[in-house]
């Protein structure tokens, strides 16, 4: 129990760091956004400036302090703003349109590579020895090392511009009614190349992570005792091996389930897709000030609180944490 109260205390205290740089950080850049937004708009006057100021919460007469107070008040509320470049819809209506998308196909693709890189590890680390184990570990370090963004390229040269047999960008059809049938097809078309660009480009780490995992722990004592006392090969490999050498992984799988909210910045980027990473392209290529520090801030808060889910994760499925803890 004392375990788990201190990491929910420090759980606290790194949110509520992160959501004070989250203020701080955009104030010490340089620049005037009011300006910046003022010069994009036609047949206003230089004197309207202190006006858009006080419109979009960007007005510093106040005291910082009471700038920051006015900030944490609306944070706990939702209040995150209104979009520059999307004036005057408020910036959580923006990031709801968004948020669906990324954490359907970035949450998706996750959970697949984490699943199928984890039994391709086990597999390939208990049949080490074996041919077709080292092919298939040759195979995705070698796959591993393109960049995904350059792999997605070649998805769409072959299977979209070639082939012609998927969609080049987009997340669905316009033509499709919305919420009907052709319409989810037409979303798991237009999802197909970016999934397939995550899982294969990111297959590579997790089975290499498993398998070195599931070596070392092939190599413990315990393994050859349980061997010599003729205990069942299916209960060895899943319950003294593969559990214990899974924990190592566990953290890294909530990271990455953290940085979904964040999305595959670069390939929604190469397919159009409409999720976060894409907003934030575009929240930075207009000086969108309160879309940029809300997804910031919403990636940091998805972070932690995966790290702490892991935490709390490696406790259950491993008794040490616990009497060390103690």
């Amino acid at each position: 129990m004392k375990y788990f109260l201190r990491k929910l205390g420090l759980l606290a205290f790194t949110l509520f760091v992160s959501v004070s740089l989250n203020f701080f950080l955009p104030r010490m850049m340089p620049g005037d956004p009011a300006r910046a937004l003022l010069d994009k708009m036609e047949n206003l006057q230089p004197e309207q400036l202190d006006t858009i100021r006080a419109a979009f919460g960007l007005d510093t007469d106040d005291p910082v302090i009471v700038q920051y107070g006015r900030y944490l008040r609306n944070t706990l509320r939702g209040d995150l703003g209104t979009s520059f470049s999307r004036f005057p819809t408020p910036v959580s209506e923006v990031m709801r349109v968004a948020l669906p998308w990324s954490i359907g196909l970035m949450g998706l693709c996750t959970i697949i590579s984490f699943s199928l890189g984890t039994l391709i590890g086990i597999a390939a680390a208990w049949r080490r020895e074996t041919k077709l184990a080292s092919a298939t570990v040759g195979f995705f370090s070698f796959v591993r090392s393109f960049p995904y963004f350059w792999l997605g390229l070649v998805f769409i040269y072959f299977f979209a511009f070639r082939l012609r047999a998927f969609p080049i960008g987009g997340a669905y059809s316009v033509d499709a009614a919305r919420g009907g049938a052709a319409w989810w097809l037409s979303v798991l078309r237009h999802g197909a190349l970016p999934a397939a660009t995550i899982v294969v480009s990111s297959l590579g780490a997790w089975i290499l992570t498993m398998r070195n995992n599931m070596i070392n722990v092939l190599a413990e004592d315990y393994i050859t005792v349980a061997m010599a006392k003729g205990l069942p090969i299916r209960r060895i490999k899943s319950m003294y091996a593969a559990k214990n050498a899974i924990l190592p992984s566990v953290t890294g799988f909530a990271m990455s389930l953290g940085f979904v909210i964040g999305g595959g910045l670069v390939t929604e980027m190469v397919f159009a897709y409409p999720g976060i990473g894409y907003m934030l392209y575009q929240a930075v290529n207009a000086k969108d000030y309160p879309l940029m520090q809300a997804i910031f801030l919403f990636i940091a808060v998805a972070v932690l609180i995966a790290n702490f889910a892991a935490d709390v994760a490696v406790m259950i499925l491993d008794p040490r944490v616990r009497d060390g803890a103690k």
